[in-house]
């Protein structure tokens, strides 16, 4: 599966609004293991890729604090809303202040965070094995075992992190005019 048609699925599966998730598992059912399996390496690249002190500052601003799962979701709705919008926050951490507007909040009911889609390859493996989407610990280590064979390593990345909670209203400003004083959770 190549980064284009990765991003493909993704903005495809933001015309499904609140159903994204589901619809996001449902295509990939569809494919051979093998896609599923890449498409599990693209999103979990893309993860480590935003897993950055600057990123997770903005989310800290943006929710009024942010855990190690809630970074977690944050970087899985990150993700979910494209390569633009994705690309951009990474880049400049403070381009969310612009683009969580009342507009596309209102059209948004994830944001700023979705749990569920860091699930959708290992759900849709899950079926392709069993038939159905119950958590089964086996196929669960199956998914986990083919993603090494393909070369993927589960390695904990160490963050340090390069802001203290009050440095957080310099120098994150238009994030903290906007979700300092009322964060979205």
């Amino acid at each position: 599966m190549t980064t284009k048609y990765f991003w493909e699925l993704i903005a495809n599966s933001k015309k499904h609004g609140a159903e994204q998730v589901e619809w996001l598992i449902q295509e990939l059912v569809k494919k051979e293991n093998e896609e599923i399996l890449e498409f599990e390496i693209k999103f979990r690249n893309k993860l480590e890729q935003s897993y950055t002190s600057s990123l997770w500052g903005a989310a800290f601003v943006i929710m009024g604090g942010c855990s190690d799962d809630g970074f977690d979701y944050f970087r899985g709705w990150l993700i979910s809303r494209g390569e633009e919008v994705f690309n951009q926050a990474i880049n400049n951490p403070e381009f969310l202040a612009e683009y969580l507007t009342e507009d596309n909040l209102q059209e948004d009911e994830f944001a700023p965070q979705l749990e569920e889609i860091l699930s959708v390859s290992s759900d849709a493996y899950t079926y392709q094995k069993t038939g159905t989407f119950e958590y089964n610990e086996d196929t669960y280590t199956d998914f986990f075992n083919e993603l090494e064979a393909r070369g993927y390593t589960f390695e904990p990345i160490d963050i340090k992190l390069d802001w203290e909670e009050e440095d957080l209203e310099e120098r994150y400003p238009l994030l903290w005019d906007r979700f300092g004083e009322n964060p979205l959770t």
